[in-house]
């Protein structure tokens, strides 16, 4: 039976970590994002033509993002990872997937989140990052015409048109930002920050995130 918390009702959903994945109800594709770093740093390897396994590596990278991949990779879903610098290019994927299907498809974009540790049950904290993120998504499905959203979904979207002009102030100074700008990477959160760099969308095929096509 459908619960009043699955967002069926709805075209384009959002939700939030692995949990969040469980609670929306089954959807043809679901867009994994998680800006700081894993999604981002993979839709520049996609576009650099190097394809990108889903294994262990992936996972010590990503405590968050790999994990939600995973998950969704273990129903009959298409799944992409999505990030400010390829919102677009994620978007034209989705349509084209549904393009390719010939019928109306449900989107669910995951905002990753950050867990507090890779213990079972850990928190997940909401990243600003992955909110912002999830939001260009939404926003570049509605410029194509995809534009059936959950609430929570449309929150998403008017959270990233509204504070656009403020993406890198507010990357680097989050809580990841700040984490990684400690670590020397100042560089990787304002690459981060800018929308539509990367003109191809990663999408999981047989474990590994190669470009849509």
């Amino acid at each position: 039976m459908p619960s009043p918390f699955d967002q069926s009702r709805y075209q384009v959903r959002m939700e939030w970590g692995v949990s969040g994945l469980e609670r929306a109800a089954a959807s043809d594709i679901v867009v994994v994002v998680d800006v700081l770093r894993f999604s981002s740093t993979v839709a520049r390897r996609i576009a650099a033509g190097v394809t990108v396994a889903l294994d262990a590596d992936a996972h010590a990278v990503s405590l968050n993002g790999a994990a939600v991949a995973a998950r969704a990779a273990d129903s009959a879903a298409v799944v992409f990872l999505g990030a400010l610098v390829s919102a677009g290019a994620v978007a034209a994927a989705v349509m084209a997937e549904q393009q390719r299907r010939a019928a109306r498809t449900s989107i669910l974009v995951i905002a990753a989140g950050e867990l507090s540790s890779r213990e079972p049950g850990a928190a997940l904290r909401v990243a600003v990052e992955d909110l912002l993120g999830a939001g260009a998504i939404v926003d570049a499905l509605g410029a194509l015409g995809i534009d059936h959203t959950s609430p929570e979904a449309a929150a998403a979207g008017e959270a990233f048109r509204g504070l656009r002009p403020a993406l890198r102030h507010l990357l680097t100074a989050s809580g990841s930002g700040q984490e990684l700008i400690d670590q020397g990477l100042r560089d990787d959160v304002l690459a981060a920050a800018q929308v539509d760099t990367v003109s191809s969308a990663p999408v999981l095929r047989d474990g590994v995130f190669v470009p849509y096509a």
